[in-house]
């Protein structure tokens, strides 16, 4: 067990688009966004949705940004949900998001929506501000006694490592739901590996694959010369280090065993197409556009996942597992390996119908699922949240060691654990 203080995380710390900052020069969407455009949640459950409560969930919502981030996870449309309050920094953010999700009231910041918690009686928020913001008002929120959600990653490379011990203490003394929306829960082929893992059906896992390919993004829009923090909230995603990014990759593990990594080493890609990259021209001082890595995993087994920004042609977030026991291996226009007969035939791999009128979502019909998960851990005793606060830090960590590995030119260095 490695040290999850304070002191261990800083002496051992010392794409894009799937989370939208509160930008004040954020833009309308005019073109297809990777991920928000895969609206197929794949095959239903065929049995029809029951309500579980008769109490409804009061949550404010931060941050619309030039994803729409804040409107696009169904909270205005989940009969369990009535959204109290919103916050956005633009003014015709705020107005626009206040109008899309029906919320009774709008902040200017997050920070303000969670000072006013009490005052609105707010029981959870929805945080998908920029990616710098997201464990700080974590940590903000649950300090208030409110459950909180944020977009990915958990937080923002070995910069913030500090606040990963307060996190894990927030949650411990609030006693309130921290969760992280990472897509790949519930795109359909994770959710049949988590399925098919919870049934034995691998045995001991031996290798797992995911990967996120993200070409272009507002790296191609930085080649037309638009402003570059066109897309971002103080241009954090300008130069992001691939495995500061990790999460659509790490999910298709962490996400089907719910265990960590314990080890890396990562080959950086310099990045071919943009100076400002390959040049170590931005505040991360990272070369790469492409990072590679090569996990060990506390069960015994290996991991192989890639973040790649500069690859043409093909953009994906995919995974695949192996066990002793056979493989599912999904890939596009079909399913090989020893299970695919088994998951179309057996609907308990399915996910399952959400209520009527309650929008799926992007990112493989994703978007519903997770809020539909929160909402459920917060007025179900005995309902938890599949990217609870350890899987969310273990996904993110990960990644941060990765290109900590990559920047020492693939140095293998061991990854800390963490726990509540």
């Amino acid at each position: 067990m490695y040290d999850i203080s304070r002191r261990g995380f800083m002496g051992a710390g010392a794409a894009f688009f799937a989370a939208a900052g509160m930008s004040a020069q954020g833009a309308e969407k005019k073109e297809k966004i990777q991920g928000f455009d895969e609206r197929d949640a794949g095959k239903l459950e065929g049995k029809k949705w029951e309500p579980f409560s008769d109490k409804k969930v009061r949550v404010g919502i931060a941050g619309e940004g030039f994803c729409s981030f804040g409107s696009a996870f169904g909270y205005q449309t989940c009969p369990n949900v009535e959204v109290v309050a919103c916050a956005e920094l633009d003014a015709g953010k705020r107005k626009l998001l206040q109008e899309r999700v029906k919320a009774q009231k709008a902040y200017a910041s997050c920070e303000e929506m969670i000072k006013h918690g009490a005052e609105d009686k707010l029981d959870a928020i929805y945080v998908a501000t920029d990616a710098r913001s997201h464990i700080r008002l974590a940590i903000m929120a649950l300090e208030h006694g409110i459950n909180v959600t944020t977009a990915v990653p958990a937080f923002l490379g070995k910069d913030q490592l500090e606040f990963v011990p307060k996190l894990l203490d927030a949650v411990k003394r609030s006693g309130k739901i921290y969760m992280m929306n990472e897509t790949t829960a519930f795109r359909p082929e994770c959710y049949a590996m988590r399925k098919l893992y919870e049934n034995g059906k691998f045995g001991a896992i031996t290798y797992t694959e995911g990967e996120y390919f993200h070409p272009g993004g507002n790296d191609v829009d930085a080649a037309k010369n638009l402003p570059h923090d066109h897309f971002s909230y103080g241009a954090w995603r300008w130069g992001l280090p691939p495995q500061y990014y990790p999460t659509h990759s790490n999910g298709f593990y962490t996400c089907v065993t719910h265990k960590r990594f314990t080890e890396v080493t990562c080959t950086g890609v310099a990045s071919l197409k943009f100076p400002y990259r390959a040049e170590a021209k931005n505040e991360y001082g990272n070369p790469y556009g492409s990072e590679y890595a090569m996990f060990k995993c506390e069960d015994g087994s290996a991991a192989r996942m890639l973040v790649a920004w500069d690859n043409p042609g093909y953009g994906a977030e995919m995974g695949r597992i192996w066990g002793q026991k056979g493989c599912y291996v999904p890939e596009k226009g079909g399913y090989c390996g020893w299970f695919a007969d088994e998951v179309k035939k057996d609907a308990s791999y399915l996910k399952p119908q959400l209520a009527p009128g309650m929008d799926l979502g992007g990112h493989g019909g994703s978007h519903g699922y997770l809020t539909d998960d929160f909402v459920r851990a917060i007025l179900l005793k005995d309902h938890k949240v599949c990217v609870d606060v350890i899987a969310a830090l273990n996904m993110t960590l990960g990644g941060v060691y990765a290109h900590m590995s990559a920047m020492k030119g693939g140095e293998t260095l061991k990854i800390p654990e963490v726990t509540l």
